[in-house]
């Protein structure tokens, strides 16, 4: 979403309207499949039959199509697809395609997560054959689609605010309030208005239309737009019905929070990108890691997805893009995001050429393709995932252990295994070129390095040089 420059202090008279808003209706079951512990309220569970089968070496790519060509039109995106899929991308998260709000709009062409019309085209991107045509390409590639949703706002000059009054929420005076963050404090989101959820006509309709989207387009699932905004016995409700309809539909939720896998199949990994961010600045050591693992085994176990990034729309827009935030780690963080336990990651529109510029939320910025290709290691790291059974996603996965070293504070190594394959992974976040001491490798033997393929005997104890900045991969 749009993140606000500042959050609006709350007055009584709106807290007392927002509350009645988000007041939650009797609460649904949880989805089929979905994890028990989970459903009650517990740590998300290994449970394999939750997850679309399709998912398991699943790596993501977020699509933002207004700035992707110089058209911002689906036929120009499709000829992107061949590229995208010698990449190795197996799932194209496309960022809001729905007409946008003119009503309050901010800049000339307004933002994204500003919908006006839930089952409609933008036009600026082509028409609903358009998006057909993209869709069925991207399928033959044997890609999948999913849809950035946006359930906890809409323009304000969406139909639904004339057509329905009491389906937004309104303060005493009866305007219509702006959004609210993940907090349910309201936003300066001035130019979307927070839908009300205490109305049951208005879920019908809301799953209803992101029922459209399966059966009339063909996608494959969504991406929830400040899903934490919303209240969570809708996504159940939601969740059990769309999965009538489509049974290997796949969510991901823009929040971090265990209890949301009783829905969603993927969260946000927030908290590391931060960490990882504060780490390529030396501005905290890589002893956190541990201690954000040993967080995150004990929140979510081994059963849920974690989308793992080093950047992405919000990211790049309004923090800067990873060359900014990351500098020359860039690298070696995306390395730990795409091996990582439980990690699928995620790779944002242009990252595979350097792209060393903050898109512009609300106006056109064409993506440059010309910078220098990071295609290679891009393509290298998702074969990686593709390959090695070790990495695989959430309940296929191996368990990540750390590899002692003496590498200090810039330095972190960890291995995981499942059964003959094991992934040996040592990052180097300083500026010079590191040669650590290890002990306690599980699984000595034989390795190949999987950037160089130069074979490596590895012993249960022993030496490993990183470069500066850089990243060892060995694999067993």
């Amino acid at each position: 979403m749009n993140r606000p420059l500042f959050s609006l202090a709350a007055l009584a008279t709106l807290a007392a309207c927002a509350g009645a808003g988000t007041s939650a209706a009797p609460v649904a079951s949880a989805p089929q499949n979905a994890p028990a512990a989970i459903a009650a309220g517990g740590m998300p569970t290994a449970d394999p039959s939750f997850y679309p089968a399709w998912s398991r070496n699943a790596v993501l790519y977020e699509v933002n199509v207004r700035q992707y060509t110089p058209e911002g039109t689906f036929a120009a995106l499709e000829r992107h697809l061949p590229r995208l899929d010698s990449l190795g991308v197996d799932v194209l998260w496309l960022m809001p395609v729905q007409p946008i709000g003119v009503a309050n709009r901010k800049g000339g062409l307004g933002s994204y997560y500003s919908i006006r019309d839930y089952t409609a085209i933008n036009p600026e991107h082509g028409t609903e054959a358009d998006f057909k045509h993209f869709v069925d390409a991207a399928h033959a590639r044997g890609m999948r689609v999913i849809l950035d949703w946006v359930a906890n706002h809409t323009s304000h000059d969406h139909a639904w605010i004339a057509e329905h009054p009491t389906w937004h929420d309104r303060a005493p005076d009866g305007r219509v309030l702006n959004a609210r963050d993940n907090e349910g404090r309201e936003t300066d989101w001035t130019d979307v208005a927070e839908l009300n959820y205490a109305n049951p006509d208005m879920r019908r309709a809301m799953i209803g239309e992101m029922r459209w989207w399966l059966t009339e387009m063909g996608i494959d699932g969504f991406r929830a737009d400040v899903a934490g905004g919303v209240p969570m016995d809708f996504w159940q409700q939601a969740g059990t019905a769309l999965r009538g309809t489509r049974p290997d539909l796949f969510l991901l939720a823009e929040a971090e929070s265990p209890q949301m896998h009783s829905v969603f199949h993927m969260t946000y990994g927030w908290e590391l990108h931060h960490l990882l961010n504060e780490i390529a600045q030396d501005k905290k050591g890589t002893e956190e890691l541990d201690r954000y693992f040993a967080r995150q085994d004990s929140a979510y176990g081994r059963g849920a997805y974690r989308m793992y990034f080093t950047s992405n729309h919000d990211e790049n827009s309004w923090a800067g893009t990873e060359f900014e935030r990351m500098g020359a780690n860039h690298l070696p963080s995306f390395v730990l995001a795409a091996t990582a336990q439980n990690s699928m990651p995620l790779l944002y529109t242009g990252q595979e050429v350097s792209m060393n510029k903050r898109l512009r939320f609300f106006d056109k910025d064409t993506v440059d393709w010309s910078g220098p290709s990071l295609a290679g290691f891009y393509r290298t790291m998702f074969e990686l995932k593709h390959t090695q059974p070790a990495l695989a996603n959430g309940p296929w996965g191996a368990r990540q252990v750390r590899l002692a070293t003496d590498g200090g504070s810039r330095v972190y190594a960890y291995t995981r295994t499942q059964g003959a394959n094991t992934v040996l992974v040592a990052l180097n976040f300083g500026s010079a070129p590191a040669s650590v001491s290890y002990q306690g490798l599980a699984a000595p033997g034989a390795y190949t390095d999987w950037f160089s393929k130069a074979s490596v005997t590895m012993g249960a104890g022993g030496r490993i040089d990183i470069p500066a900045n850089g990243y060892r991969v060995l694999v067993r």
